[in-house]
Parts: structure tokens; C-alpha cells; sequence
């Protein structure tokens, strides 16, 4: 009898356990050609050898060896609950390191941006340019920290993908219209307080520090050579404090224009990957106000209309800043995954890099076409403007539309310089409002022209992935367009006001006498170069 339950054992029950044991450890060898959400790369069997090593033994049992079946039974146990211990801890480190790395790339991008702005500016100005490059990442850093984290994030403060945040409850602003909730600000997390004192929060506040402080140091290039200090120091910590979180809130911190889709059935509401309107069009449209309210630089444009060119001192320096940049974009765009185990970052990481090599090819290109030269500092615009691009659209994209978005981009930065430059005599520059501006709001539409399904689901809350005009979600355009007049809207009326109020209390512009003979002296008291 014994030995015929034995046999009863080793024929139903340690076949059904082994279909169990694979079943769960999925271990698809060579089953898909292609894997483009990287959902299906990596399984079970890649966290450990212990448990297949005893499915290998129990799938080599015997009548002589069935008494040995609960033992190992019990190793396998003991393995899957080690094994899944490690890996839960492991997931929450990886993703902070991925995204602590990744925030550590980005805050290098200071340095790119204060050399393609000191670059393109005049000798005399090196010490003052360089100086407010500097500056804004500690003003910025103390905004952030006092108010503007808790206002853009305050609503959202959990985070999955950084390990939560037990115990920490968010609470967003809400204003109730057409029967809908509206998210307006955060009104939690102040100064970090000791309730927020948590690894996944802490993360994700230096993380979304320095993508402010990218916003923050744009207008820096279209109001240079002639911004005062002390005008801009109030102006660091008011961008920093209010403006820039308050429509990071209303896109990234779930507030009203992320519910779009959710309220009104507008696809994925507002979606911006990794900034092209939150980052990058905010401070474009801040440099817009910025230069309108300071006027051009003396001997800019002529009485009869004429635009003179005022030409950097140092095209190499703004080269090499340009490169600087194109390397932090990799923790741009890559790391606003938060999740170094979402393997689409590969898709995002080549997306990025084709776009920016399009733009400065197109660039190059439109300049030919046009009888012109091949101006350096337009080509490394052209790649900067391909960048600004793909950073909302670059996880949703294949890489002929990365290309196709960067290559528009390209072209569009140089039409919309000589615009802004020619037509509206705005004098910015570094071309900051052609950059980020014009190439923000590109990039945020033509996310909505190019998603193409095979990533987002889910995103702000909505069931199924991001697609765009071109794969048959009209509603998802029309939340982009949405998005992007809000943000030209209320960036625009809020920093023009400001700057006109401020230059009430202290004057934005050096005096004329200091701007002709340079800023260094009078402003840090410094050269910046000693002949």
C-alpha cells in the first residue's frame, strides 16, 4: 500500500509541482523576438540559482528518492521567501540609485549651461554669467526645499516605484467645478519636515530639485549682460518658491491638467514624460517675459531698425557646454522613469540621443539650404532644441519619430531665433526662447501627434497605453494643446507682472555706463578674465 501511494505521488502530484514551479518562475527561453516595454525581459530564475537548482532536483526524483520530495520542498520555500525578501529590498534600492545617479547627471547640466551661456555672451560679462549659473543652484535649492517641493508635490507624495512612504499622508488643494475636482497645489512637506523624513521623498526631492533648477537658470540667457544680482536673487526664489511648482503640480503632482483624461475622457490628461512644458517651457516662457520687461542691450537694434550682431566671445567653451548637456540629458529623459526596472529606459536613453543628432544635423542643413554657413553656435542650438523636444514624447515614440521630432526641431529653432530676434526685436542672447520656449511646447504636442501605444498604461490613472493623433487618439492631442496654452498662459501673465513689479522695488537693468564697459566689476567686482 505505501508503495502504491508512493507511486501515486511520483506520477500525479511531483508532475503537477513542477508545472507549478516553472509556472511561476516563468522561465521563457527565446519565446519573444522582441521585447520593446522590456516587460518580458528578466524573470524569476535571473534573481537566484537556489530555487531552480531544487525544481532540478525534484524534476530528477524516483520511487527510491519520493521520501526526499518535502525536504526539498521545504528548501524551495525557504529559498522563494529569502529570495523574495532580497529582491523587494533590491527593487526599492535599485530605482533610488537609478534615480539618485540619474539626478546627479542633471545637476551637472549647471555646468553645461553656465558655459554655453557665458560662451555665447561678451568677454566683459564672464564673471557676471558665470555668477548667476552658480547662484541659481543654491537659491533654487533652498526654494525647493522651503515651499516649492511641498507645493508641487505635496498631493502625490507616495511613490511606489522609491519604496512609498508609510505613514506620510499627502493633501492637495482642491477646487470643485462642473462637478469635478480640480487639483490646484500641494499643501504638504514644508521645509522637509520631520514627518517627511523618509529615503523614497528625500529622493525624489533632489531629483525634482535640479530639473527646477534647469527652469530657473533659463532666463539667465535671454536677460544676460545686462540683469542685475540683486534683482535676479529675488527672482530665483520666486520661480523656484511658486511658479515652477505650481504647473509641475498641475501635470506631474496630480493636479488638474493630469486629470483631464480621467474628468473629461482627454486621453492620458496632460502627459509630459520628462519636461518639454514642465521644465523646459516654463523657463522658455519666463525668458520670454524676462527679456520683453528688460529691454535689448545697448547698440542691439539700431534706430532704423537695424539688428545687430552682438557675438559670443568663446564658441569652443559653448561647444564643450553644449556636449555637457547632451550627456545629462541621459538622466533627464532616462530617469524620470524613477525605476531602473523599467527597461524602456533603453527606449528612452536611444530616442533622446537620435533626437538631439537630428536637430543639429537639420540645423546644419536648413543653414545650407538658406546660402548660409555652418555657424557653430546654431548647430549646437539645433541639438538643444532637439533634446527640448523629445523630452516629453521620448518614452512614447519609436526612433524614426524621435528622429522626425528632432529634425523639425531643429529647423524650428532657427526660424523662431530669427523671429523673436528680427521681427520682434527681442534681444535674448543665447536664443534661451527659441531653445526652450518654442521647442517645449513642440515637444509636449508632438507627443501628442506620435505615441504610439506601446507604453503608458495606466499613466495619470487612465486604463490603457499613451497614443497620439497618428494612431488614432485625437482627444490625447487635443490635452496636449490644452496643456501647452496653459502653460504659455500663466508662465507668461505671472512672470511679466513679477518682473515689472520687481523692477519697481529694485531695478532688473545695470545702469548703461556698467553695461558698456561690463558687468564683471560692477556686479561681483571681479573679472572673469585678467588680461
Amino acid at each position: 500500500m505505501k508503495k502504491f501511494s508512493n507511486k501515486l505521488k511520483h506520477k500525479f502530484f511531483m508532475p503537477a509541482l513542477m508545472m507549478l514551479l516553472m509556472f511561476c518562475m516563468a522561465i521563457p527561453v527565446g519565446m519573444y523576438a522582441q521585447d520593446p516595454t522590456g516587460a518580458k525581459t528578466g524573470t524569476f530564475g535571473d534573481i537566484d540559482t537556489t530555487a531552480v537548482k531544487v525544481v532540478d532536483t525534484l524534476s530528477k526524483a524516483t520511487d527510491s528518492t519520493v521520501a526526499g520530495v518535502s525536504a526539498s520542498v521545504n528548501k524551495l520555500a525557504t529559498a522563494v521567501t529569502t529570495i523574495g525578501n532580497a529582491d523587494g529590498h533590491n527593487k526599492i534600492a535599485i530605482n533610488i540609485m537609478w534615480t539618485l545617479i540619474a539626478g546627479f547627471l542633471v545637476m551637472f547640466m549647471q555646468a553645461g549651461f553656465a558655459m554655453v551661456e557665458t560662451g555665447f555672451t561678451q568677454k566683459k560679462n564672464v564673471a557676471h554669467t558665470m555668477c548667476m549659473n552658480f547662484l541659481i543652484y543654491a537659491i533654487g535649492m533652498v526654494g525647493f526645499w522651503i515651499c516649492g517641493f511641498a507645493i508641487m508635490f505635496g498631493g502625490a507624495l507616495n511613490v511606489a516605484n522609491l519604496g512609498g512612504s508609510a505613514g506620510v499622508i499627502p493633501h492637495e488643494y482642491i477646487i470643485h467645478l462642473f462637478g469635478h475636482d480640480f487639483g490646484i497645489a500641494g499643501t504638504a512637506g514644508y521645509f522637509l519636515s520631520s514627518k517627511y523624513y523618509d529615503v523614497g521623498i528625500y529622493t525624489l526631492f533632489l531629483f525634482q530639485m535640479v530639473f527646477m533648477d534647469t527652469t530657473a537658470t533659463i532666463p539667465t540667457g535671454s536677460m544676460a549682460e545686462r540683469w542685475t544680482l540683486k534683482s535676479f536673487v529675488v527672482y530665483g526664489f520666486f520661480i523656484s518658491m511658486f511658479v515652477y511648482p505650481l504647473f509641475g503640480n498641475w501635470v506631474w503632482g496630480g493636479g488638474w491638467l493630469a486629470m483631464l483624461g480621467s474628468n473629461f475622457g482627454l486621453g492620458h490628461g496632460h502627459v509630459d514624460f520628462a519636461g518639454s512644458s514642465v521644465v523646459h517651457m516654463v523657463g522658455g516662457v519666463a525668458a520670454l517675459a524676462g527679456a520683453i520687461v528688460i529691454g535689448p542691450r545697448y547698440g542691439k537694434y539700431g534706430k532704423d531698425g537695424t539688428v545687430n550682431t552682438i557675438p559670443g566671445h568663446n564658441i569652443p567653451m559653448a561647444i564643450i557646454g553644449t556636449f555637457i548637456l547632451a550627456f545629462g540629458w541621459f538622466g533627464f529623459n532616462p530617469g524620470s522613469t524613477l525605476a531602473g526596472g523599467d527597461l524602456r529606459i533603453a527606449v528612452v536613453a536611444v530616442n533622446t540621443m537620435l533626437a538631439g543628432g537630428a536637430g543639429a544635423l537639420a540645423a546644419l542643413f536648413f543653414m545650407y539650404i538658406k546660402g548660409g554657413k555652418a555657424d557653430p553656435g546654431m548647430i549646437a542650438n539645433g541639438m538643444l532644441a532637439g533634446l527640448v523636444a523629445i523630452t516629453a514624447p521620448c518614452a512614447f515614440v519609436t526612433s524614426l519619430s524621435a528622429v522626425i521630432i528632432g529634425a523639425i526641431a531643429g529647423i524650428l529653432v532657427i526660424l523662431a531665433y530669427n523671429f523673436i530676434d528680427s521681427k520682434l526685436k527681442i534681444d535674448d542672447p543665447v536664443g534661451a526662447v527659441a531653445v526652450h520656449g518654442v521647442n517645449g511646447a513642440w515637444g509636449v504636442l508632438s507627443l501628442g501627434l506620435f505615441a504610439d501605444g506601446s507604453y503608458g498604461d495606466g499613466w495619470n490613472g487612465v486604463a490603457g497605453p499613451v497614443k497620439g493623433l497618428f494612431y488614432g487618439d485625437t482627444k490625447q492631442f487635443l490635452a496636449q494643446c490644452i496643456g501647452t496654452l496653459t502653460c504659455f498662459v500663466f508662465v507668461f501673465i505671472v512672470m511679466f507682472f513679477f518682473f515689472k513689479l520687481l523692477n519697481k522695488v529694485i531695478p532688473l537693468r545695470s545702469k548703461e555706463a556698467d553695461e558698456i564697459a561690463g558687468l564683471d566689476i560692477p556686479e561681483t567686482g571681479v573679472h572673469g578674465y585678467v588680461d
